[in-house]
């Protein structure tokens, strides 16, 4: 038994194993420049960046108290009048927004439900592949959808869902209708329409990242496995799944703060006058009242509420996944 053990079992406390006392500030502030100067070639490449978000991300958050004023284009920051907690109280009694939610919601946990499990089966059916031109050819094939915008996939499914479109040619064929329809119309499809052509775009580009932890496994795990006489499906239980957990929980987190985002893009391109009822999300909510309406306070009090919602989500996320394991918070 080492040194450090005994003195553990006999209840010492081992020299230097103590909490470490905070430093003063004078101190630190000296050690701080110390390090600048040693290094100040390399120190000084982060300034840009910090003078850039300086200007584009934190001197904009003053023009947050638009949701705490009436604003108009013919006023400014400083002359628009306040008037509090108005506009949040419009938000709470607005029929429209809350029907947005609703969208927003069922949407975003379709997309949690189905298209956060789906990439993490398609990285381990490509891992498992053993041929390396098919995996390749698999892997460009996934990819592709994602660097195509939504204006060109979105005129593509407008196309294959009209009356004369694909879609409706294929399932006459089959003898499954008996006269076409466009799918894009029926507002009660909308949210599988969005939730598949979604996971359609993304689920290729959402295994980049588990691919390159299962590559960074150690084969004498599947080796040992394999000697021991497991399945190739209990290797992935109890081999890859386990070494793709930090991942699979930062994913989650990620995922579960942005269930009141939504695909902006994807709105505005199949939304319909048919469907809107159920088309209708809290971005193209916000994007029709401050762009089209022009009422920005309104758009900007909406804005906000869903941002605090979404860090309150963030948090909540990180604590559950870090009890989850063992209490390392991946953040």
């Amino acid at each position: 038994m080492s040194k450090l053990a005994v003195e553990k079992a006999a209840g010492n406390t081992p020299i230097g194993s103590g909490p470490k006392q905070k430093k003063p500030l004078g101190q630190r502030v000296r050690e701080f420049v110390i390090d600048y100067r040693r290094q100040w070639e390399i120190q000084s490449m982060i300034i840009p960046g910090i003078i850039f978000m300086i200007i584009f991300c934190y001197i904009p958050i003053y023009g947050l108290t638009i949701a705490f004023k009436n604003y108009t284009v013919i006023d400014t920051l400083a002359t628009a009048p306040w008037v509090g907690l108005e506009n949040f109280r419009i938000i709470l009694s607005d029929k429209y927004f809350w029907d947005a939610v609703v969208n927003t919601l069922g949407i975003s946990f379709l997309k949690l439900g189905i298209g956060f499990v789906i990439p993490i089966i398609l990285a381990i059916m490509i891992y498992e592949l053993n041929s390396g031109r098919f995996k390749k050819f698999v892997q460009t094939v996934s990819y592709l959808p994602h660097f195509l915008s939504w204006i060109v996939l979105g005129g593509m499914l407008i196309t294959w869902f009209s009356t004369t479109g694909l879609f409706n040619q294929i399932l006459l064929s089959l003898g499954l209708i008996s006269q076409p329809q466009n799918i894009l119309l029926d507002a009660g499809k909308y949210w599988w329409i969005a939730t598949l052509s979604d996971i359609w775009k993304e689920a290729g580009w959402g295994t980049i990242l588990y691919l390159a932890i299962m590559s960074k496994i150690d084969p004498t795990y599947y080796e040992a496995a394999k000697i021991d006489g497991a399945s190739r499906l209990r290797q992935i239980w109890n081999i890859t799944l386990p070494n793709m957990r930090s991942i699979i929980s930062l994913n989650l987190i990620l995922t579960v703060s942005g269930l009141l985002g939504s695909n902006l893009d994807q709105t505005l391109v199949l939304m319909n006058s048919q469907n809107r009822e159920k088309a209708e999300v809290i971005n193209s909510y916000v994007y029709r009242m401050g762009m089209s309406q022009g009422d920005f306070s309104y758009a900007t009090a909406v804005g906000l509420g869903v941002s605090i919602v979404s860090v309150i989500l963030l948090v909540t996320a990180n604590k559950i996944t870090s009890k989850l394991n063992d209490n390392q918070s991946v953040l």
